[in-house]
């Protein structure tokens, strides 16, 4: 259920943004709850070939997915896969590697100040005790050193998030999800969902929750959390014996791939705030109407949320914080470069393009 305000919180962080394949609206909204931890990254051109789109919905505090909007699509970058051309394995590694960047007395650090909960004598005296310790990572320089301090030995957040990125270059679009957040596109007004939410229900996440030695309660993994994968969470990622990929709780995401035609309209990434109170088709159906009278794409984010938001917290749908981006293709969709052809770096600091198969 959780903890609801005596009234909702309506005012909505929005903003619109375009280059020359597409545009995009985003919006988050607090609502009832008592504080917001949802978070979102927007990168129309993170190089001169590729747009990168993340919601990140944060369970137990907002430190994580802050973390995540912050640093993971700057890890998509830094990957030798993704110079090569693989999206989805520089994908998958970056997921993983937000793990591993927040353990440690950095990690520490810099979840406790982007969580708000450090106090400023804290944070001088960490200071003045930390040291960077250079290193290697696989083989390779490690440009998120270790650093020495009281909170070396730190396994990381018990605290976790949701994670649902979309990768658009040139005519391929590339999903990546961990956790219940979703993506979803609409073809010729038909939706096809290009993530599925990992619940502990589903027969292979129940699987390698008991291989770990987990259990489900009432829907929930080890009686606690109602999701089964997610970033962070470390409490559920301690078994030394297992690679992070059978963890109870894993950050490895599935990855699908699509390529783009001119049937092909808009995507929405959304968090489960929006998806507990529409079905992925009912949500195209109302963008598709609204978009017939509405050009400005965060107002259509936002007139969602108040199709969403509950009159009251009797019956908890609605209740939720609400994060959504809207990205609408330009026409025509038309077949650019290779993906593997390096793209030149152009890392713009905007907030934080008819087979679909599984890779």
């Amino acid at each position: 259920m959780g903890v609801y305000l005596s009234s909702p919180k309506t005012d909505k962080d929005s903003k619109d943004g375009e280059n020359d394949k597409l545009r995009y609206g985003l919006s988050s909204m607090q609502g009832w709850r008592t504080t917001m931890e949802d978070a979102h990254a927007a990168y129309p051109n993170l190089d001169s070939l590729t747009s990168f789109f993340g919601v990140y919905d944060g369970h137990g505090g907002q430190a994580v997915a802050k973390f995540c909007s912050k640093y993971l699509h700057e890890q998509v970058l830094k990957e030798e896969s993704y110079l090569s051309g693989d999206l989805n394995t520089s994908l998958q590694k970056a997921f993983l590697r937000m793990d591993e960047m927040m353990r440690g007395q950095r990690g520490w650090r810099e979840l406790a100040r982007l969580g708000d909960n450090m106090e400023t004598v804290t944070g001088m005296i960490e200071g003045l005790m930390c040291s960077p310790r250079s290193g290697q990572v696989n083989g390779h320089f490690d440009d998120w050193p270790d650093e020495e301090g009281p909170q070396s030995s730190f396994d990381g957040p018990n605290c976790g998030s949701t994670a649902c990125v979309a990768i658009i270059r040139n005519n391929q679009l590339v999903v990546a999800n961990a956790g219940d957040s979703r993506c979803v596109i609409s073809r010729k007004g038909q939706a096809y969902e290009m993530s599925k939410d990992h619940k502990p229900g589903l027969e292979v996440e129940r699987e390698r929750i008991r291989n770990a030695g987990g259990f489900i309660v009432v829907g929930r993994v080890n009686g606690t959390l109602n999701l089964s994968r997610a970033i962070g969470d470390a409490e559920f990622k301690q078994n030394k014996k297992l690679p992070a990929e059978q963890q109870i709780i894993t950050a490895n995401p599935d990855i699908k791939t699509v390529e783009l035609c001119d049937d092909d309209e808009f995507l929405v990434l959304a968090c489960d705030g929006i998806w507990d109170c529409m079905s992925s088709q009912q949500l195209v159906d109302y963008v598709h109407e609204q978009l017939s009278t509405e050009t400005k794409l965060s107002e259509i984010c936002e007139r969602v949320f108040e199709r969403c938001l509950a009159p009251n917290t009797n019956g908890g749908e609605g209740c939720d914080n609400m994060s959504m981006i809207l990205v609408q293709f330009k026409r025509p969709v038309q077949a650019g470069p290779s993906a593997a052809q390096q793209p030149t770096s152009s890392h713009q600091s905007m907030e934080v393009d008819k087979d679909i198969t599984d890779k």
